[in-house]
């Protein structure tokens, strides 16, 4: 991963196709929790990564969950299956219309948010789903200054002179899918154009233009979430503070956003890569990072827990020829990295890491 750039990343990508359709169900498996997992947690979503697999793959809520995030991550399900289907149809133009719905998929509804100011007042607004905003809205920056996004009046036509270029752009070629993308996401988040969840429409609106142009769609980790952040915020430092400055950046005004983001798509590249060839029983991956076992029994219990659900330490020991204390200690190890969890049964497990096999 050292040497690693996007052209050598993409050219392996690309001496796989075509995919079979056993590849691109797993790929499609793996990239629908890992996407709707890492978008919304960043947002604040409390689904562990359990869960968010469990909800997606077999529509089923387990352990302490509130109901808001599991709407919110079952609406961003639907959201990104809308998002898919409609970069398939590759002669229809991107509209604001698709945008805001969208945005109103991931809402659902309209709601009403209760903001405690200093001396007891308590204030209201109002978020509209699937409508630009009515209010101004802005950021605190982790060095503590207050960064303003387009106003809403501004935002109608902002969205306006996006979608144009945007739809202007693809079809003069000039600018690469990754280029058009990594503008795309930085001209819409300077303008911020509704109330609340614009940091999940960009994430899928990347997407959006990297699969119309038959390229893999990526993830940005929840767990890298401030590389992600100064990245945006050193591109502001370079564009400035003006908000329409901002949306109207070109391609040699956001290096800083840039540079993360060709780096982003060839290490998420090139993982779907080894994902998809290496065939290795000691490796398995969760949540977008290659797990290199060092012994051959982690592979052995897991398979035993993959194969049979309901299985007792007696049973594994069984199975796998493992003695029972190396297999107390390396299920604690797998508990702790959330690898696996119990079951509500006695001696059921769950296993959340994919092996690469």
């Amino acid at each position: 991963m050292r040497y690693l750039n996007l052209k050598k990343a993409l050219e392996a990508w690309n001496a796989l196709l075509p995919l079979s359709e056993k590849d691109r169900e797993r790929l499609s498996r793996r990239f629908t929790v890992d996407f709707n997992y890492n978008s919304n947690h960043i947002e604040g979503n409390t689904l562990t990564y359990g869960q968010t697999e469990i909800l997606l793959l077999f529509g089923k809520v387990i352990g302490e969950a509130e109901v808001k995030d599991v709407q919110e991550m079952t609406a961003s399900n639907v959201g990104l299956k809308m998002m898919t289907e409609e970069a398939s149809v590759k002669e229809m133009p991107l509209s604001q219309h698709f945008i805001r719905t969208l945005h109103k998929t991931l809402l659902r509804e309209d709601y009403i948010v209760y903001r405690n100011l200093p001396g007891g007042v308590t204030t209201s607004y109002t978020v509209h789903a699937g409508q630009y905003k009515t209010r101004p809205n802005s950021v605190i920056t982790r060095y503590g200054n207050r960064f303003e996004y387009a106003s809403p009046e501004e935002t109608p036509s902002l969205m306006t002179d996006l979608v144009d270029w945007y739809n202007r752009a693809e079809k003069e070629g000039k600018l690469s899918p990754v280029e058009l993308a990594a503008l795309f996401h930085y001209r819409y988040i300077r303008i911020h154009p509704f109330e609340d969840g614009n940091g999940r429409i960009a994430r899928l609106m990347m997407n959006f233009i990297l699969s119309r142009h038959d390229y893999p769609m990526i993830v940005v980790r929840s767990k890298k979430k401030q590389d992600y952040l100064e990245a945006l915020h050193r591109t502001d430092l370079e564009v400035g503070p003006v908000p329409a400055d901002g949306a109207h950046a070109r391609i040699k005004d956001i290096k800083p956003f840039l540079k993360y983001f060709n780096d982003l798509v060839a290490t998420e590249v090139y993982n779907d890569v080894l994902f998809l060839s290496e065939q290795d029983e000691n490796v398995w991956w969760y949540d977008g990072e290659r797990i290199s076992f060092r012994t051959p029994n982690y592979g052995k219990v897991l398979n035993a827990m993959r194969t049979q659900p309901t299985l007792t330490i007696a049973d594994m020991q069984e199975e796998t020829g493992i003695n029972r204390s190396a297999i107390q200690k390396l299920l604690e190890q797998l508990i702790a990295k959330k690898y696996v969890e119990r079951g509500e049964k006695d001696g059921s497990w769950r296993v959340f890491i994919t092996p690469s096999v």
